[in-house]
C-alpha cells in the first residue's frame, strides 16, 4: 500500500515550516504546569524520545531541558521515506523556577512519552504559623 497526498500544496507548506523551524528556533516541547500539593509538576511532550537522551540541569533557578529524537530517515541506505512530518533532531526549552521553590529536590520520570518533572515547594515559602503573646501572658496562634 502506497501513501497519497492529495493537496500538492500542504507538501510545500510543511517544508516551509519545517525549514523556518529548524533555522529560527528547534522544535517546542509542549507543556502543562500546575500545583499538585506541596509541589509544582510539568508535564513536557516528549513522543518517541530515547529516556537516555533526555538531559535536565538547573543553574540559578533555570532548569534546562534537552532532549533528542533520531529521524526515522537514519534507517539505512535500503530506507525510503515517503512522508516525514514528525519533528526529529534535538529539543531544548528552558524553565525560569521562582525562589520558593526548591531545586535541589526536583524528582523526574518519563513514562509514555511525557517526562513528568515534581518540583517542590521550599519549606522557607510555605505558610507556617506564628505564635502571638498577649501583654497579660496569655496565648494566641493566627496563620502567617
Amino acid at each position: 500500500m502506497m501513501l497519497m497526498r492529495t493537496d500538492p500544496f500542504r507538501e510545500v507548506d510543511r517544508l516551509t515550516q519545517q525549514a523556518l523551524e529548524t533555522t529560527a528556533r528547534p522544535p517546542t516541547m509542549p507543556m502543562d504546569a500546575f500545583r499538585e500539593g506541596d509541589a509544582v509538576v510539568v508535564e513536557l511532550d516528549l513522543p518517541g524520545v530515547d529516556p537516555g537522551s533526555i538531559e535536565l540541569d538547573v543553574e540559578q533557578n533555570v532548569l534546562n531541558v534537552r532532549a533528542e529524537r533520531r529521524s526515522i530517515a537514519s534507517g539505512g541506505d535500503d530506507s525510503d521515506v515517503l512522508i516525514a512530518e514528525r519533528p526529529s533532531g534535538s529539543f531544548s526549552r528552558q524553565l525560569f523556577l521562582g525562589e520558593t521553590l526548591d531545586t535541589d529536590r526536583i524528582e523526574a520520570s518519563y513514562e509514555a512519552g511525557v517526562l513528568r518533572l515534581s518540583i517542590p515547594v521550599a519549606e522557607e515559602a510555605k505558610p507556617r504559623k506564628i505564635e502571638i503573646r498577649a501583654a497579660a501572658g496569655s496565648r494566641k496562634e493566627i496563620n502567617a
